[in-house]
Parts: structure tokens; C-alpha cells; sequence
């Protein structure tokens, strides 16, 4: 699969038990809002999400297969999060808790991809993306465990559909330190770093720049 020049695509989650208002929909709204900055010159495309296995599983298919995005960046919503973590990886079994519709995938032990590998990691390098946000001033964490849910769960299909070219960040609940307006602001930087870091197989830019620019909301 040949990827789309310039195109990006970003997901939040919609609402599920105590998150009846998700920071990830809203920090994603916000980022629509702003775009990634004029000079990056790429389209935006966004999406909600369901906290729902199977939808996930179909809507992840279909940003792969009619889109084509340089980049996939899934959002959700973590609630013990203090601040921004970018997971660097995401894994293939034991998806044990049941989703927003009490459904659990069961088959081939709960697994993504039935036969696929146990990890797949992002082919973006956040380690460096982390060192060269916090020059921006933004409180940014990395870790190696998405945590076994419905987001674990979309980051392993879209890097496997991706060819590794997703990334997932988890954001904290929305607060008074933590506004929606300023979770999307972090999130423009941090999404512009990923297109500087990232590479694809062949050494250059995921995003290329100095393309014909745009944003555009792609609904559910």
C-alpha cells in the first residue's frame, strides 16, 4: 500500500462509563480547530471513535484501505494520566475487559490479529519526540504499555495495517489545569514533531512538506 502525500489522520474516543464527555474527542476537536500550523502543509483529517472492539476493528480497516494516511494518531483518554504519554507500542492479546457495549473479543485469546505478532512497534521514534517537545513546554511521558484496551486495541490494528506508521497518545481527563483547548495545543506540537521524527522505509519525511494544504473533518 502506497501512502497518501500529506495526509494525517487523528482519532479521538467517544464516550464511555465516567467519560461521558472524553478529553481525547475533545482535545482531537480542538486540534481540528487549530490545524498543524500553516508550514507543515499537510491535510488533517479527524475522526470519533467508539469505544466499541468491533467498530474499531472496521473503521480502522477503512482509514487504511480508502485513505491511505502517511500517519494514523489515535488519542484516548487515560485516567490516572498526569499528563501526555505517547505509547510506543501496542500488543496483540489478552483484551479481557469488555467495551462500552459489554463485548470482549474472545477469539484466538482475545487477540487483534489472529496469527499476527505479540508487538508491533510505531515506527516514530517518541523518545526523541518527547525530548524535543519538552523544549516546547509540554509534559510528555512514553511508555511501552497501552494498557489493554479498546485504545491498545486500535493502536495494534493501525499499526498493522499501517506498516508501523500510527501512534497513540494517551491524554488525562479534562481539568482546570488541563483544558480541552490546551490538550489540542499539545497535541499540534506534539503531531508535528512525529512528521519531523518519523521515517518512512525508504529515509524520508512521512509527511512531506511543502504540499497543498487543508483540514478536513472526516465524521463517522
Amino acid at each position: 500500500m502506497e501512502p497518501r502525500p500529506g495526509c494525517v489522520v487523528v482519532t479521538g474516543f467517544g464516550p464511555f462509563r465516567q467519560h461521558l464527555v472524553n478529553s481525547s474527542w475533545e482535545a482531537v476537536k480542538e486540534l481540528s480547530k487549530l490545524g498543524l500550523g500553516r508550514d507543515a502543509e499537510v491535510e488533517l483529517r479527524t475522526l470519533q471513535l467508539p469505544v466499541d472492539y468491533r467498530e474499531v476493528k472496521r473503521r480502522v480497516t477503512r482509514i487504511w484501505e480508502d485513505l491511505q494516511p502517511q500517519l494514523a494518531v489515535h488519542v484516548g483518554v487515560d485516567s490516572a494520566a498526569k499528563a501526555v504519554v505517547l505509547e510506543q507500542r501496542g500488543r496483540n492479546r489478552c483484551y479481557r475487559e469488555t467495551d462500552a457495549r459489554g463485548f470482549r473479543p474472545e477469539h484466538g485469546g482475545g487477540a487483534c490479529v489472529p496469527g499476527g505478532p505479540e508487538v508491533i512497534e510505531s515506527r516514530v521514534n517518541l523518545k526523541a519526540v518527547r525530548r524535543r517537545v519538552a523544549e516546547e513546554g509540554v509534559e510528555v511521558l512514553v511508555s511501552r504499555d497501552a494498557g489493554r484496551y479498546v485504545c491498545d486495541y486500535t493502536y495494534y490494528l493501525s499499526l498493522h495495517h499501517g506498516d508501523g506508521r500510527a501512534v497513540l497518545i494517551h491524554v488525562p481527563p479534562l481539568s482546570p489545569g488541563l483544558p480541552a483547548s490546551l490538550l489540542g495545543k499539545a497535541l499540534q506540537v506534539i503531531i508535528r514533531e512525529m512528521l519531523e521524527e518519523g521515517e518512512n522505509a525508504h529515509g524520508q519525511s512521512l509527511v512531506p512538506r511543502k504540499q497543498a494544504s487543508g483540514r478536513t473533518d472526516w465524521g463517522s
